[in-house]
């Protein structure tokens, strides 16, 4: 599997929930599309790019039982997130209620656009022995909506997304979900889980090639959803999509890709043993650093798995050490320890990586 990867083969790469990686076939469609775009700009452009962006739309759809009407390709899932928050019209004093587990880029655009409107952004510390009910702890009259990562980042939990999601819409409040490393990571069916707003990576754990995205929302949220460009797709009868995606000239050739890559994860992903290798990571890892789990195996874990260090550990020391002494690639951010496991890695990279930090640490 690994020589279908352009990864470096003396490395060890245990990070592909930071960027992902693109399978060889994938990344030689990629190139066909930029190819074709070359060949003949403007027949690309202006004759056949909305259907092939169509086509592309139905097959990602497909994938995440979705309405191709209802998804629109953007370069990321900060970038679904920023149209949401600015595009939603909040009021003094309004306020959107979040975890205190979100990614550090959206935190930051929700705190600058809620800013902006004298609104709040309330994070709220969940508790995982009962997430649903923590978090709604903290709603109140003004809460306007819930924003949520359906995999969190530095702690690699999956949370209850479609239990949050109804209990959203029980209080009348948005329910926006951050998916980042959702798809092709865990089950996704944005048609029952109940979301309001969905914006995802394909680019990660869909192993399409970087700058591959969506928005995804419900149909009566089309009207009121703007793109950070006005452009072309502002024009007298467009709709969400060409409001989203019609944003000047760019290389459209990562979303072209992208049902390449669906393709492939269909014919070669191993979903039940990535998931059984970060389960055992998660133990072993805990174990050897000395620490409790982040949470219990049943129902939080994915294809990552997140431990924490000790107190007074330096982790930026960890991280380097492991790549420069080991060539072993995994981030270590805020003293958490985050492993990956992708459809090339297999057990004989986590036994590398306990044993180089067992010689990292003294051990």
């Amino acid at each position: 599997m690994r020589e279908l990867f352009h990864l470096d083969p003396d490395v060890c790469y245990l990070n592909h929930g930071s960027f992902g990686a693109t399978p060889k076939p994938v990344f030689a469609d990629y190139q066909h599309w930029q190819r074709e775009l070359e060949r003949q700009p403007v027949e690309f452009l202006r004759r056949r790019l909305d259907g092939l962006l169509d086509e592309a739309r139905e097959k990602l759809g497909g994938f995440l039982g979705a309405r191709p009407e209802e998804l629109a390709f953007v370069q990321n899932a900060t970038t679904g997130t920023n149209v949401v928050a600015r595009s939603l019209r909040l009021a003094p004093d309004d306020e959107v209620l979040a975890t205190d587990l979100e990614y550090g880029a959206c935190d930051l655009a929700w705190e600058h656009w809620c800013r902006r409107s004298g609104a709040r952004y309330v994070r709220q510390q969940l508790d995982l022995a009962d997430p649903v009910g923590s978090l709604f702890a903290a709603a109140g009259e003004r809460t306007r909506a819930v924003f949520v990562s359906h995999v969190t980042s530095a702690t690699a939990l999956v949370l209850p997304v479609a239990e949050i999601c109804a209990e959203a819409r029980r209080r009348g409040v948005l329910a926006i979900i951050d998916g980042a490393h959702a798809p092709a990571q865990v089950p996704l069916d944005l048609g029952v889980l109940g979301a309001d707003l969905y914006a995802g990576n394909c680019h990660k754990w869909l192993c399409a090639p970087k700058g591959s995205g969506f928005l995804w929302a419900r149909e009566e949220h089309h009207e009121w959803l703007e793109s950070p460009i006005v452009s072309w797709g502002w024009e007298d009868g467009g709709d969400f999509v060409s409001r989203i995606e019609k944003q000047g000239t760019r290389d459209p050739a990562a979303f072209l890709a992208t049902p390449a890559a669906i393709a492939f994860v269909a014919e070669h992903d191993e979903p039940h043993r990535c998931h059984e290798l970060a389960a055992a990571a998660r133990t072993q890892l805990a174990d050897l650093l000395e620490v409790e789990p982040v949470a219990p195996n049943v129902g939080y874990v994915g294809r990552m798995a997140s431990v924490a260090l000790q107190a007074g550990v330096d982790g930026e020391a960890i991280q380097r050490r492991l790549y420069d002494e080991h060539k072993i690639e995994v981030p270590v951010d805020g003293g958490l320890l985050r492993v990956s496991f992708a459809m090339y890695n297999d057990r004989p990279d986590l036994d590398r990586l306990l044993t180089a930090l067992k010689r990292t640490l003294g051990r």
